[in-house]
């Protein structure tokens, strides 16, 4: 067994919240649970008494309690949670009305703005109360195409108190990606800055957003946040209002926050779209709630004194995990921009200037950063740093590595792993356990997670589909415009049925981790093996000519062969004998079955807005297939690389 990188001291594990937790249940339940596997263990078999507690432990405002916790604890699909409950999620968020920092946001390169609880509350009052004048009413939609901001959160909050339901993407996308998400829901509001900026260059939004509203006649006005410039010229966009002119200018405005069930709709979150149009993922207030108050005070070891980050865009749930953080009390940074503007080094500078307590990121900036040299233990003061969180896709053992070398000796690693579909994770950190290199700390609480083979026999320490076997509150209420289901149950129920199938290839370990290996649609199967690509990415950002790779599947011959696409570092030419040093470092920690069967170099890796590869697409490239949404990506133009790449004849 590997020796862990990290280990709680017996203060961290004293004063964690989760430690608080287990004497809680001890207390109300007379058990006896010492430590987290005992807790976890019983959190997965009795799932009600599990989300019960957790209700009250979160101490979730309502006006109307529950009849009982859930109605079927075997059945996964349709379940009714907290029947009876009437509550407000917004309500949640704003509990604390003081004058504590809520929010600071840092722009690029913009002055830092702060605001108290107190004065947030009064601005959402305030913008609530604008649109009740237009007319918005509980189950409307109202959209951001915003910058992550203050305001954004304001009007988040505002259309949430009165039980309209937000959604958001982020201004990098193009005209067709946010019209293929907003399109489809019909949005009555469109919140939206007047531009944004990244590494170093501003860049307008006004333009996009006439396009948009010229193909969605559902939005009746759109607000215009100043950001890039004070106040922007909207003549030309219709139904258009200035952000200070439209937000209430009437004092002591007081909310009166909509009472609603549990699974009220309160976000519309969007599947990545790589593969087809993005399916409307619509998720209910309460299950979203007592989620986020789980992993955040539990897992996260979130405290009212903390202040929390997560390098997120509106259009990641990554950004809907973080706002939840309000209802901690804590005060939550925002950042908008590149990570590394102006220099490598800024959001460690960042991270000491503000007094980060947990900060979370993409596993692809721990690599960037690593390969730009950043070393902030030994040029920052980042004694206050905890914990640090990542996911996106599977954090790799080099970055493992660099984290405990060259951040911080002490913290919390939490690779973390969930997703839009459940606006919350499967796995994720746990302040009182251990944390071994590449894996997952745990899977989390409530979450009765398993590793199937393709027979759906639940296989530990063997590799198998990443599955969920009881319901939990936070599965989507349903899909936007889903028929009887269809597109619901196909995406989660079809493999196994009555069974959530996440689509992750993943082993679980004796430790009661995870290990992740990748997308179980894009795992690699030649000769009837299957690999996860997370695999081979490992061994590859081993090798200091590669700064990135991506690997797929390519039919040939009645199987499939592994072909790895290697992007260089500046001045490096790719060569037989770096072709050989590639496959030797693969063969040498892997299999013979992992060695690819061509090398292959290219300019760009495609990946999505979010930082993930996106494989599946450039599989499609490769074997003359459509990309159907390239919308999705950062970088789409990176697509033309792969076409008609002559060794993928031979």
């Amino acid at each position: 067994m590997q020796e862990p990188l990290w280990r709680p001291d017996e203060k961290r594990i004293k004063n964690a919240n989760m430690t608080d937790f287990i004497n809680y249940v001890n207390s109300k339940l007379g058990k006896n649970i010492s430590d987290y596997h005992e807790l976890y263990n019983w959190s997965v078999e009795d799932i009600s008494s599990f989300w019960e507690l957790m209700w009250q432990y979160g101490d979730i405002i309502h006006s109307q309690g529950y009849s009982q916790v859930v109605d079927d604890t075997e059945e996964m699909f349709g379940r009714k949670w907290f029947e009876g409950a009437r509550l407000n999620f917004a309500e949640n968020l704003l509990r604390f009305r003081d004058d504590k920092i809520a929010m600071v946001f840092k722009g690029e390169a913009s002055d830092p703005v702060r605001i108290t609880y107190r004065e947030l509350y009064d601005d959402v009052a305030r913008v609530r109360h604008s649109l009740e004048e237009l007319g918005i009413q509980s189950g409307d939609r109202v959209a951001g195409f915003m910058p992550n901001m203050i305001e954004t959160v304001v009007a988040m909050l505002a259309a949430t108190s009165m039980g309209a339901i937000w959604s958001s993407c982020s201004p990098d996308f193009g005209v067709q990606g946010a019209f293929d998400r907003f399109g489809q829901i019909e949005p009555r509001v469109l919140f939206t800055a007047n531009g944004y900026t990244y590494n170093g260059k501003h860049f307008d939004s006004l333009e996009k957003v006439k396009a948009l509203t010229d193909k969605i006649p559902s939005i009746e006005k759109v607000v215009v946040v100043p950001y890039t410039e004070d106040r922007a010229d909207i003549s030309n966009l219709s139904n258009s209002v200035h952000y200070n002119d439209f937000k209430s200018s009437a004092n002591n405005l007081s909310i009166d926050f909509v009472q609603l069930p549990f699974d009220h709709p309160v976000y519309i979150l969007y599947s990545s779209g790589t593969t087809g149009a993005p399916k409307c993922i619509v998720h209910g207030a309460g299950g979203t709630l007592i989620q986020h108050l789980k992993e955040l005070l539990l897992h996260s070891d979130l405290k009212k004194d903390d202040t929390i980050f997560y390098f997120t865009t509106c259009g990641w749930m990554m950004w809907n995990w973080l706002v939840s953080a309000l209802a901690v009390g804590s005060t939550v940074f925002l950042f908008d921009g590149s990570p590394f503007y102006p220099d490598a080094e800024a959001m460690m500078r960042y991270t000491e200037e503000y007094g980060i307590n947990i900060f979370g990121a993409s596993a692809r900036y721990y690599a960037a950063l690593e390969q730009a040299d950043v070393k902030p233990r030994e040029t920052r003061n980042i004694d206050h740093l905890k914990a640090v969180l990542s996911t996106g896709s599977p954090l790799t053992l080099e970055s493992f590595k660099y984290i405990y070398r060259d951040v911080k000796e002490d913290l919390c690693l939490s690779s973390i792993s969930g997703g839009t579909d459940i606006v919350s994770c499967f796995a994720l950190g746990c302040p009182t356990l251990p944390v071994y290199p590449e894996e997952l700390q745990c899977r989390g609480l409530g979450m009765k997670v398993e590793a199937y083979d393709e027979y759906g026999n639940s296989v530990t320490n063997e590799k198998g589909e990443l599955v969920c076997t009881k319901p939990f509150p936070s599965m989507p209420v349903y899909f936007w415009k889903d028929e009887g289901n269809k597109k619901y149950l196909s995406a989660y129920f079809e493999k196994f049925p009555g069974i959530w199938a996440h689509g992750d290839y993943v082993k679980i370990t004796d430790n009661g981790g995870l290990i992740i290996y990748g997308r179980s649609d894009a795992t690699l199967n030649p000769g009837g093996v299957r690999i996860g690509t997370a695999e081979i990415y490992k061994q590859v950002e081993t090798v200091p000519e590669v700064v990135d790779s991506l690997v797929v599947g390519q039919n040939w011959d009645a199987d499939e062969r592994v072909i790895l696409f290697v992007k260089l570092a500046e001045g490096v030419n790719f060569d037989e004998d770096l072709d050989k040093k590639i496959k030797k470092t693969i063969r040498q920690n892997t299999t013979p079955r992992h060695v690819p069967a061509k090398v292959i170099p290219i300019k760009d890796i495609p990946y999505t807005i979010n930082g993930k590869k996106v494989e599946i697409a450039v599989r499609q490239v490769i074997h003359g297939e459509d990309v159907k949404n390239k919308e999705a990506l950062a970088n789409p133009e990176s697509l033309d690389n792969y076409k008609n790449i002559s060794e993928l004849q031979e």
